[in-house]
């Protein structure tokens, strides 16, 4: 990567007058802006007010009712993890490091029949648990509100208040139902705001095959890196094979997305929604990637990061759309509320489903007497408030995680692949036990933890540079400027035009390494590996005694197999299996542990169990399973 070297005497700034940009956003861009914002807080205000009626109890309140279309789950399905990293994040990516990361596209074609056949048809049935919804929300905050900060001035704190101020509002008021249709409504925005700024951008610079040509002669394409070395970034093997564990971590397991499967009443309906979502997925990773050539064609001779326009690679595409469509009145307007969306959809997501984890697993479990649906309702809206507070708070946070699209996978790799490890070690491996699945997560997390903090020591020593493409600042205007930073972001006069190259580290020895897209493969794999070791060390649970429902039948998915290849997948699950009786129930649900299930297939999968619907409708399948076994019974 070129950087800077200070030439002395000179106190001039090259790039593009980034003050000047400010003054664009006109009181037409503040109005569309606006518009998203009043209508996301209607959308609250109808569901909170003329449906309440819909949200009597917690399941109407966190699975809108469990009769939600198709549609509006795959919209809210997309919205929930793509948002503003992913418009914000992977231009960037596109042009600092190239095309290479397309590939991970391939992966999302693995991971959505995985989810759709697989984990889903189980979950189906479950609670499951996700503790990490918060630092994520805190990154996606901070994302849209530098882009509103590039493009208008407003401080970036202020944008943060104002993000979680309507996010907690209509997520408190309207529940799921107004998260999903907010969520449909937001997707419907962000699309058009990509569409019309990568249509507009491209025309500027003289269409596709400018751009495309711009992108070759800038060494930005790249598609078939096979380099096998676990350190380099991105490659075919790190997006496929990492990128699998990465996205099948949150489309198979994570609680914000099972939620939404719940919402729809049917499996066949859920895994429509899946596959309605895979489309979605797939639109967005290619607009967002082109989006990125285009920036760099515009800026091809005179880049923002080095020029001292821009402070972090996160603000190039807003920097990008008020220099080519600033003067277009609405079109930053519709870029913000773009953005704002992303941030919105994937906020609402995790209050809801920190609140249903929370009045789930910890709340309703340790009470000594039943809460009654309209007390579970309201107890469900002061946690959505609570949560969103904390939020806010950890904001502070994920400012210090650097580039957010590669700070957000991360995230995803170090604590959802343990979470990924113990649902598969529960899900395939029948004769796993509870103290093979306890020893299994510890170990995925201090291996994981031990690599990923070992990266941000190392960084931030100076150790790990991670090379990115080559720059220029040739072609960059000269005006006059003093050197205070006029956005308030830490912006750097750029003092000459003498560039060196950073050294290439990718290939160094060492865990700490490893690339970012391996964490969820490497965390998931310890916490397989332990957990059977251990479980085959310490007696291996007696597949033949397990409830069936919660192992995945492997020779059911082969019909094309014979027969007896089929059984034997199986494993014999559950033909000993014997369902406790009705009379037990009570002196069951008495002897079980008081302590949250926060590692759930840890008791739920592990020993036989009987699952009791909570509002006895046992056609929609949102069951609480009580954990039996070695309590009582």
């Amino acid at each position: 990567m070129a950087t800077p070297t200070a030439a002395a005497g000179s106190a001039e700034h090259l790039g593009i007058n980034v003050e000047e940009l400010i003054t664009r956003f006109s009181a037409l861009d503040y109005a569309v802006f606006g518009m998203l914002l009043a209508l996301s807080l209607a959308i609250g205000v109808y569901f909170g007010l003329c449906k309440r009626h819909e949200m009597t109890d917690a399941a109407g309140y966190l699975l809108g009712g469990r009769n939600m279309g198709v549609l509006p789950a795959a919209m809210s399905l997309i919205a929930s993890f793509m948002s503003a990293i992913t418009l914000l994040g992977t231009p960037a990516e596109v042009y600092q490091y190239g095309t290479q990361y397309v590939v991970i596209g391939f992966s999302y074609l693995l991971v959505m029949p995985a989810a759709a056949y697989l984990y889903m048809p189980v979950f189906f049935d479950l609670q499951l648990i996700s503790v990490y919804e918060s630092i994520y929300m805190a990154i996606v905050v901070y994302a849209p509100s530098l882009a509103l900060a590039q493009v208008t001035g407003v401080s970036v704190y202020l944008s943060v208040c104002l993000i979680f101020f309507v996010c907690i509002f209509y997520t408190a008021l309207g529940g799921m139902k107004a998260v999903l249709w907010t969520d449909t409504i937001q997707m419907i925005i962000m699309f058009g705001a990509m569409l019309a700024i990568i249509i507009k951008g491209s025309l500027d610079v003289g269409g596709f095959g400018s751009v495309w040509h711009a992108a070759d002669e800038g060494e930005r394409l790249e598609f078939l890196n096979f380099d096998p070395s676990p350190g380099v970034r991105h490659t075919v093997w790190t997006l496929v094979v990492g990128g699998y564990f990465t996205w099948v971590t949150i489309y198979g397991v994570n609680q914000a997305q099972v939620q939404r499967y719940l919402c729809v009443p049917t499996k066949r309906k859920a895994a429509h929604a899946i596959w309605i979502n895979l489309l979605g997925l797939l639109f967005l990773l290619i607009v967002c990637s082109y989006a990125g050539l285009v920036i760099y064609a515009k800026y091809r001779t005179c880049d923002p990061l080095t020029s001292g326009s821009v402070s972090t690679s996160d603000q190039l595409f807003p920097l990008f759309v008020m220099d080519t469509m600033g003067e277009i009145p609405g079109v930053p307007g519709l870029f913000v509320a773009g953005i704002f969306s992303g941030a919105l959809s994937t906020v609402s997501s995790g209050i809801n489903s920190l609140a249903a984890i929370t009045l789930e697993d910890f709340i309703i479990p340790n009470r000594k007497e039943p809460l009654s649906h309209e007390r579970q309702a309201l107890i469900t809206q002061v946690l959505a408030v609570v949560f969103g507070i904390l939020g806010f708070v950890l904001v502070f946070v994920a400012e210090q995680l650097g580039d957010i699209l590669q700070a957000a996978l991360s995230l995803y790799g170090m604590v959802g692949g343990p979470l990924l490890g113990l649902f598969t070690l529960g899900m395939f491996f029948p004769w796993a036990n509870y103290k093979g699945a306890m020893s299994g997560v510890f170990s995925g997390l201090f291996v994981i933890f031990w690599i990923g903090v070992g990266f941000q020591v190392e960084k931030a020593f100076g150790r790990i540079h991670i090379p990115k493409l080559p720059t220029s600042i040739d072609g960059c205007p000269r005006y006059n400027s003093t050197e205070e930073d006029v956005l308030g972001l830490g912006t750097t006069p750029v003092l000459g035009l003498t560039t060196t190259e950073e050294p290439e580290l990718e290939h160094a020895a060492g865990p700490y390494y490893m690339s970012y897209m391996w964490y969820s493969t490497v965390a998931s794999t310890v916490v397989v590996v332990v957990g059977m070791l251990v479980s085959l060390a310490t007696g291996a649970q007696d597949p033949r005694r397990l409830d069936p429902r919660l192992i995945i039948p492997l020779g059911d998915k082969f019909k094309f197999l014979p027969q007896r290849w089929r059984n034997f997948l199986n494993f014999d699950v559950g033909i000993n299996y014997e369902s406790p009786k009705a009379e037990d129930m009570d002196s069951a649900f008495a002897h079980l542990p008081t302590t949250p299930s926060t590692f759930p297939l840890v008791e739920v999968v592990k020993r036989p169990a009987v699952s009791v619907d909570l509002n006895g409708d046992t056609d929609n399948g949102c069951k609480y399973t009580a954990l039996l076994g070695e309590h009582g019974i």
